[in-house]
Parts: structure tokens; sequence; C-alpha cells
């Protein structure tokens, strides 16, 4: 019983900022990697950033240097810094989570939001 729940969606106009946060509630023993993806009406969905416990970050190409992706370990909270937007970055936004549950703590699994949605448009 695992949730993640994503907010700070909303319209930007071009060159503007947004900041979205993630938050996982439930029965979480520890959370590995957690990062977010992104997916455009007609398009596949695509890597954006992800950040492991240790605060390693990795992003994806088109948005390095623009968007920054953070942590709360002990509010089990991931954030996504986006400046700089772009109309190319429209897309809803899902936030993914390696976690492992008390439920069954052998081995870790994916878990998503249910996604929030991004616009950039003048």
């Amino acid at each position: 019983q695992v949730q993640l729940v994503e907010s700070g969606g909303g319209l930007v106009q071009p060159g503007g900022s947004l900041r979205l946060s993630c938050a996982a509630s439930g029965s979480i023993d520890s959370i590995n990697v957690m990062g977010w993806y992104r997916q455009a009406p007609g398009k596949q969905r695509e890597f954006v950033a992800a950040i492991t416990s240790g605060g390693s970050t990795n992003y994806a190409d088109s948005v390095k240097g623009r968007f920054t992706i953070s942590r709360d370990n002990a509010k089990n909270t991931v954030y996504l810094q986006m400046n700089s937007l772009k109309p190319e970055d429209t897309a809803v936004y899902y936030c993914n989570a390696e976690i492992v549950s008390t439920i069954v703590i052998a081995f870790s699994r994916d878990y998503w939001g249910k996604g929030t949605l991004v616009t950039v448009s003048s």
C-alpha cells in the first residue's frame, strides 16, 4: 500500500518556472531511486531526471541545465525545479520511485504517481 502523489503542475509562460513535488507514503521500508518522467500527447513517456538516496543525480539531455532534482529523505519527497521552461516541456509529469515495502522487504519495485500536468504556453 504505497502511494505517490504529485503536485505543483500548472500553466506557465515560456521562460517561467515551476516546482513540482512528489510525496511517497504508505508501507515504506526504504526508497532507492526517485525520479520524474513526462509524456506529451501522442508521444512516448520519457525520462526526465532521477536522484538516488545518496543524492547522485541524472538528467535527460533535453532538460540538463534547466531542471534540478532534489529530495528530502526524511519526508520521502522528491522535487523538480523547472526553470527556463519551453513549450516543448508541456507534458504530464509522473513521479517514479523504487521502493522497498515493509510488506515484502526481499526486493524493491517501481511505483508511479498519477501525474501532474505542466503546460508551457503564452
